[in-house]
This record gives structure tokens, C-alpha cells and sequence, in this order.
């Protein structure tokens, strides 16, 4: 089955930056397309494909990049800004020359969500460093 994942750096993430994110994906073994945003990146394959690649960029910074499900695919027209939307500013940008540059639904709560990033990621490395097992951490 396939799934579409978007990969979101903190803005703390210094060190990882979404081209980081895009160039260690395409040099993987793992069949999945990818599209670099300016908060990481979207990522769409087969489940079993896109779990591995999870897991293996989560390793290069797990406090500090987080997975969110996506409910469409990539290039879905119905979230998407091509000609086949009809969306309002694509024409806007059809007429006047100008690349379109509304922002695409759900950008807004992504904008909201990564400004309590890197509190989370501070929690999420205070638990880790201190020692608790992650059954317990998530009890606590």
C-alpha cells in the first residue's frame, strides 16, 4: 500500500537541512519519490519502503526530526497548485507571469506546529539523557 509522509526538521535542526534529507534518500536502495519543501521534505512509496527510510533518517537526528502522516498523495490535485486545481492564485499567476505563491492548505498548521519543535526536541533529549527507559518516559 502506498503512503506519503512528510519529514519536518526543527528549526533548531541546524546541521540537517532538507537538501541533507532529499540527497540521502535518493542515494538509498528504497524506491520512493520525494519532494524537498522548505520544512523538509514529503516523501510517498510502498509502506514496508518508506518505514525503512524513516527509520534511517530519524537516526541522523532523533530529537530532532519528526513524521507526520499526509492524507493525499504527492501531485494530488486536489492540494496541489497545478493547472488542474483551478486554484484561484494559478490563474492569478497564469495572467500576470508570476509563479503562484499562495500558501498551500495545511502549510498554516505545519508553520504553527514546527514553532513548538524544538521545545519538543529539548523534552525529548532531557528524557533520553536521563536514562529512563522509554516506557517509563512516556509514563512520567
Amino acid at each position: 500500500m502506498k503512503t506519503t509522509k512528510y519529514v519536518i526538521t526543527s528549526p533548531e535542526c541546524t546541521d540537517i537541512l532538507p537538501s541533507d534529507l532529499s540527497e540521502m534518500i535518493y542515494g538509498s536502495e528504497y524506491e520512493v519519490n520525494i519532494k524537498e519543501t522548505c520544512f523538509g521534505a514529503i516523501i510517498e512509496g510502498e509502506e514496508d519502503a518508506i518505514n525503512s527510510v524513516v527509520k534511517e533518517i530519524r537516526s541522523l537526528d532523533p530529537f530532532g526530526i519528526f513524521i507526520k502522516d499526509r492524507g493525499f498523495p504527492l501531485g494530488d490535485p486536489r492540494r496541489c497548485r497545478g493547472e488542474a486545481s483551478g486554484s484561484p492564485c494559478k490563474l492569478v499567476g497564469l495572467t500576470s507571469g508570476k509563479r503562484s505563491g499562495c500558501v498551500r492548505p495545511g502549510c498554516y498548521m505545519i508553520e504553527a506546529e514546527s514553532k513548538m519543535l524544538p521545545l519538543i526536541s529539548r523534552a525529548l533529549a532531557s528524557q533520553a539523557k536521563s536514562g529512563m527507559p522509554p516506557a517509563i518516559r512516556n509514563q512520567a
